[in-house]
């Protein structure tokens, strides 16, 4: 693995320019390497991270990786990194009008990743340096703790995949007029009066208020900016102000989302096993499995828009370039293989691409109006156009604002289904021909966008029941979304989450989840069997699990 040569490299800054000068933001610098299928195939596992820590299941899906390619060899044309600087990779054996094609792509999701707000918490983040410095905590844990580090990370990767994130994705800086509690007024109505540990006692109340009385003089004085002034003594007699008034706001701003602590986080800051100062280390590694999912998390909730706004924008710039001089044909297939519709199954870039062309055209004729709303005509709808040429500032909205999710629910419509022509597919057997064979099952937007919608990223959504958990339980409940979970996964995972929450160490530690389960109800004659739904209790106590029906 090599940095490209400098010749490859003015193609790509000649790219930056062009791609600037039509509204793509990617920062500086980024960094650009030459890589054999060998090396795609050994970084793939750590979702092309080089310095990502080492675990045994990357070691697995690296042979996994080696088979296909045996099975049926192929040359991926690219992959980016959401790092600082940005990092991308190149197959060794592209020539440099392709090159030039992968570069505008790469450009559109550098641009994607440093503008869409889900990933705002990475903006600020240089992630490969954070994982090298995990990598290296863990080697120094594995030669410490032998196998019992594999166990942590385990058990923690464990709960880390029923561990949604959404709710974490985004900024949790409020603005100051939307914070509970202003710097000032934490002061003399929280932080003064709750003070109440060996380190920080509560201070008399005579202390407050001759406090009150200082704040006034200074307000008294007629001085600019007196908060301040009277604040930046405090922080001097006071260290741990800033601190505690973060932590303090951080749960109130919590609290006004509505958004609830994840298990792991949650098992992490509150378990009396883990916080015994022999296995502090298992905290870290907790954190390091939390950070690098929440890393990521982003970027599979954007699968679809995020690849269709790089394929607009390599068809978009790359059409315009005049290196596509004699290179058209080879263009159009290899182009047609990334963007063409999937009959059966998902192909995101083609999906993601026509959704943002469609929403370019919308706004150009003015149909993202009530107006255009209320029109129930076919030919009227077809017809109607108000030139507005808004498209392009409409789309650097989606890239934004929008999320698969989102992107999907909003604008598959039946206009959109019947243009492109799009169909949900069946499967049925054949019993004459002993075969299965597919077949146009629907073709109504909402079938289709139910389709694409069951095809995404869903975690289940487990919270921590604080009024249910004690010093002996730690009580989960699931809520139930149509989809239950998958039983035979249950029991490890609950083993692990009692191993970190008490040790296994006997006693009367248990760790219950409550969930709701999909039964066939059974039937007589040719009714039709129908589901029964019924609410569990799973426990885990000293390494058993019991099951009961609530």
């Amino acid at each position: 693995m090599d940095l490209i040569d400098q010749h490859t490299k003015e193609i790509m800054e000649d790219c930056k320019v062009r791609a600037h000068k039509a509204g793509l933001e990617f920062g500086g610098d980024s960094l650009e390497y030459i890589v054999k299928n060998r090396d795609l195939i050994e970084l793939s596992p750590k979702v092309m991270i080089p310095t990502l820590y080492d675990y045994w299941v990357h070691d697995v899906e690296v042979l996994k990786e080696q088979g296909k390619y045996k099975i049926s060899p192929s040359n991926p044309y690219e992959t980016v990194i959401n790092s600082r600087p940005a990092i991308s990779f190149y197959n060794d054996n592209n020539p440099d009008w392709l090159n030039t094609m992968i570069f505008y792509h790469v450009l559109g999701h550098i641009d994607f990743f440093r503008n869409n707000t889900l990933f705002e918490n990475t903006w600020t983040d240089d992630f490969v340096g954070q994982a090298l410095a995990d990598k290296r905590l863990i080697v120094q844990l594995r030669s410490e703790k032998g196998r019992w580090l594999d166990y942590a990370i385990e058990f923690s990767r464990s709960i880390d995949n029923i561990c949604g994130y959404f709710e974490e994705l985004y900024d949790t800086q409020f603005p100051q007029s939307m914070l509970p509690e202003s710097r000032l007024d934490y002061y003399f109505n929280i932080f003064l009066q709750e003070r109440n540990s060996h380190s920080h006692p509560r201070l008399p109340e005579h202390e407050i208020f001759k406090e009150i009385e200082r704040f006034n003089q200074i307000r008294s004085t007629g001085q600019p900016n007196p908060e301040s002034n009277f604040l930046s003594e405090v922080k001097l007699r006071f260290p741990e102000f800033q601190a505690l008034y973060d932590k303090f706001n951080s749960i109130k701003a919590r609290e006004l989302r509505n958004s609830s602590i994840d298990i792991l986080e949650f098992v992490r800051d509150n378990s009396s096993f883990l916080n015994k100062e022999s296995n502090l280390w298992m905290k870290e590694v907790m954190t390091i499995v939390r950070n690098t999912s929440l890393y990521f998390s982003p970027q599979i909730r954007t699968k679809i828009i995020n690849e269709g706004w790089a394929s607009y924008w390599h068809e978009e710039l790359f059409g315009k370039d005049e290196r596509i001089a004699g290179h058209e044909i080879d263009f159009a297939v290899i182009n047609s293989k990334v963007t063409s519709i999937s009959r059966v199954g998902l192909n995101p870039y083609a999906i993601g691409l026509r959704l943002i062309q469609n929403v370019e055209d919308l706004a150009d004729r003015g149909k993202l109006s009530l107006e255009f709303q209320e029109i129930f005509n076919s030919e009227n709808r077809e017809s109607f156009n108000r030139k507005t040429g808004t498209g392009r500032q409409a789309i650097f909205e989606l890239r934004k604002n929008f999320s698969d999710f989102m992107l999907v629910n909003t604008f598959v419509t039946q206009d959109f289904v019947d243009k492109y022509d799009l169909f949900v597919v069946g499967r049925r057997y054949n019993e004459d021909k002993s075969t299965y064979e597919y077949y146009v099952k629907s073709r109504k937007a909402e079938d289709y966008k139910q389709m694409l919608i069951d095809s995404m990223y869903h975690p289940p959504k487990i919270d921590v029941d604080l009024t249910k958990t004690t010093d002996s339980v730690l009580y989960l409940t699931h809520k139930f979304e149509g989809r239950q979970l998958v039983r035979e996964f249950i029991p490890d995972v609950l083993l692990g989450i009692e191993y970190l929450w008490s040790g296994c160490s006997g006693g009367n530690f248990q760790v219950q989840l409550e969930t709701t389960e999909i039964y066939k109800k059974k039937t007589t004659g040719d009714d039709a069997a129908e589901n029964e739904y019924k609410r569990v209790l799973y426990s885990m106590k000293e390494k058993k699990i019991g099951k009961e029906y609530l």
